[in-house]
């Protein structure tokens, strides 16, 4: 197996190999705006750093999200190219499962990334039971993906281990922030995830966009329609 992992859900625009036993390679680059312009370059510096070609992935996965439209959509219709070039699977994984397995927390905690407009994207997690050799432990979701705002759930999350930049940017709502855990989206987490839930038989999900609220843009209310004579 050669896993290509990447993920622009985020502001971080990462990608990873990971070849079923570690990852290879790994590149982050963290920057809200240049999804489309850092990504493919990071995806040939990442084959070049590990030694392979394009031509030797045999599976893709692409965070889902939930994030904005604009970013998410750049990973995910590249997943979608690349697998369709190669004749590969393209799986998809929720980006927060991906910063909860980077976190290495065992018990409830939840992860939180910023959603902008003063809101974050979070979820609940747990680590489910140690298993034998040096497999790691896969994380388990205990509630959908939302979008909310942090002072309205400040009662749920308060005093909760909390990782991921929606925590850093709201710690006086995620009070139990544990601020030694990864910040940002790890593509080498969502491969070596991706890694551990395929070889525990699980099928991944679809590589759809998760997108929680309607785009930025939208057509305005009294916007009309010229046509030509």
């Amino acid at each position: 197996m050669l896993l290509l992992a990447l993920d622009t859900a985020t502001p971080a625009v990462t990608v990873a190999l990971h070849d079923g036993t570690r990852v290879l390679a790994e590149s982050r680059q963290v920057d809200a705006r240049r999804h489309g312009e850092l990504l493919l370059p990071a995806v040939d510096r990442v084959l070049a750093e590990a030694g392979r070609k394009l031509d030797d992935v045999s599976d893709i996965v692409a965070g889902v999200g939930p994030g904005p439209y604009t970013g998410l959509r750049v990973g995910l219709v590249t997943a979608a190219t690349f697998g369709a070039v190669l004749g590969v699977p393209v799986h998809g994984l929720c980006s927060l499962d991906g910063l909860a397995h980077a976190s290495g927390l065992t018990g409830p905690f939840v992860a939180a990334t910023d959603a902008r407009r003063k809101e974050v994207y979070w979820a609940r997690y747990e680590a489910g039971p140690a298993t034998s050799g040096s497999a790691p432990r896969l994380i388990t979701r205990l509630s959908e993906p939302a979008v909310d705002r942090p002072a309205d759930i400040a009662d749920q999350v308060a005093g909760v281990p909390a990782v991921g930049a929606g925590a850093v940017l709201y710690d006086t709502v995620f009070t139990g922030l544990r601020r030694e855990a990864p910040e940002h989206q790890s593509a080498g987490a969502l491969a070596a995830l991706a890694v551990a839930k395929l070889a525990a038989g699980e099928e991944l999900p679809a590589p759809q966009p998760m997108y929680l609220r309607r785009p930025d843009a939208q057509v305005p209310a009294n916007y009309k329609v010229v046509t030509p004579r």
